[in-house]
């Protein structure tokens, strides 16, 4: 069996680590390099680092940021925000990131996905997908559906039917933010989580809703995720890695530790 893996999320606006709820009301959390420093000597398997109102005309400064972040690392780890071409990638990359997470610029043009995937390999593009659970004003069922700038426009696109597309355009993972969790510490999306684990065939990140080690475990056996994803709870210490990797390891879960 596979470890699962904790992967703690760093959202970045002018260099700063933010963390807001329902992808509102931001709050800072500390300098980002100092915090990837401090998960990277903690038990993170991976990071993500997302600059979270990214521009084109941005990109240099944040591949500076990459930078800094890559030296003082030993774990992989992966950057996103505003990437919206091969060169974008081939410039994070050189920057010293492991992977590049794309999610707008891939609904607006799926190509994307193929043409970074044939440049450097599936195992380094992850598709983000931002999704909330809606009523059909026609139908009157619940539905899921993508959107798009950071979770500011949304879209008739089918969650579970993007997430088929994105795999089979050569993404290596699909990291899955479900809006309606995002930061409710009220547990993640499982059910969601769990009906596209199963219809997929590459890993998929849980994100959005973690509030205890129960979550977590949770997510793992009834969502099958991959790798779970958080923030704020790690950000400000209410729970630490290593504390919930024994917890995981105890009830069973593989883990690292």
């Amino acid at each position: 069996m596979l470890a699962k893996r904790i992967i703690p999320c760093l959202d970045i606006k002018d260099g700063r680590t933010v963390k807001g709820i329902n992808f509102e009301n931001l709050r800072d959390a500390g300098d980002a390099v100092e915090l990837g420093k401090w998960y990277s000597e903690n038990g993170a398997d991976e990071l993500v680092f997302l600059d979270i109102t990214a521009t084109h005309e941005e990109r240099k400064t944040f591949a500076e940021l990459v930078t800094r972040i890559a030296h003082v690392l030993n774990i992989p780890f992966t950057v996103g925000g505003g990437i919206g071409s091969v060169a974008d990638v081939s410039r994070l990359l050189d920057a010293g990131a492991d992977k590049v997470s794309v999610n707008s610029a891939a609904i607006r043009r799926p190509d994307l996905i193929n043409e970074i995937a044939q440049s450097f390999g599936n195992q380094c593009i992850v598709v983000a997908i931002d999704a909330r659970q809606t009523i059909d004003l026609k139908s009157g069922e619940m539905s899921w559906k993508v959107f798009l700038n950071g979770g500011r426009i949304p879209t008739d696109i089918d969650l579970f039917e993007w997430a088929s597309e994105v795999a089979n355009r050569g993404a290596g993972e699909i990291l899955f933010t479900s809006m309606n969790h995002d930061g409710t510490k009220q547990g993640f999306a499982n059910e969601a989580l769990a009906k596209m684990s199963k219809n997929v065939s590459i890993p998929v990140i849980a994100s959005g809703g973690a509030g205890n080690m129960e979550h977590f475990y949770d997510t793992f056996t009834e969502g099958y995720a991959d790798a779970a994803l958080a923030a704020s709870i790690f950000h400000f210490k209410e729970i630490g890695i290593m504390d919930l990797k024994q917890y995981l390891n105890g009830k069973g879960i593989a883990v690292r530790v």
